[in-house]
């Protein structure tokens, strides 16, 4: 686990250790200390936008000491799997626009309000709740659903953006994102007792049913 003040010093050590200033979307545990919903995480979840900044954030966690692991043990077979670099009980996991079975989109990095600046080189924009929430249904762990359920009962949760977000990824072709988005609500509702309108579910399920009557179509 890494808390508050070890992550605010470990950004600020990397900074200092790279070639030019790199912008990064936080997601996951990490944003979400950041916006106060938790004190500690087990990994920092980064999305970079180009291959470039993610390599020199990279290099810059490897002469801190940190290793390369295989991210399978983590995320099984799942498509678009970050890089993945862990010292001790610490761990990055870096992914590239893909997280999983999602894209963060333009809409989502807009989104991203929150900015930190450690130094000079690195600045870090945090996502979105709404967003995190959608990042926690691509990567799917028991430990994402804990947290989506945090989220959920923290804060007033506008769900057109979610199902706004959902079209968006199938338009980005995404095709499973409303699905995939409203079996995660449905998990949390059933078994989690999270209190997500029904017709929240209703409209993703929808959009599921006409996209197999435009399949069966087409």
């Amino acid at each position: 686990m890494i808390t508050i003040e070890q992550q605010q010093g470990l950004l600020l050590n990397i900074s200092r250790r790279l070639d030019k200033k790199v912008t990064v979307y936080a997601i996951g545990g990490t944003a979400m200390m950041f916006l106060g919903f938790k004190d500690a995480t087990l990994d920092i979840d980064l999305v970079f936008e180009n291959e470039k900044d993610k390599e020199i954030f990279k290099k810059a966690l490897k002469s801190l000491g940190y290793l390369e692991m295989d991210a399978m043990k983590v995320y099984g077979k799942k498509k678009n799997q970050p890089e993945m670099l862990k010292l001790d009980d610490e761990r990055f996991d870096l992914f590239m626009v893909e997280v999983i079975s999602f894209i963060f989109s333009e809409t989502m990095q807009k989104r991203a309000e929150q900015i930190h600046q450690f130094e000079n080189n690195l600045i870090l924009k945090i996502a979105n709740p709404h967003d995190i929430i959608l990042m926690k249904c691509a990567t799917d762990r028991l430990k994402d659903k804990d947290d989506a359920m945090k989220i959920i009962n923290s804060v007033k949760i506008d769900w057109k953006i979610l199902i706004q977000e959902a079209k968006k990824q199938i338009e980005l072709g995404k095709e499973r994102a409303a699905f995939d988005l409203g079996y995660f609500l449905e998990d949390l509702k059933r078994n989690f007792k999270v209190n997500i309108p029904q017709e929240v579910l209703d409209t993703l399920f929808s959009i599921v049913e006409k996209q197999a009557k435009e399949k069966i179509k087409g």
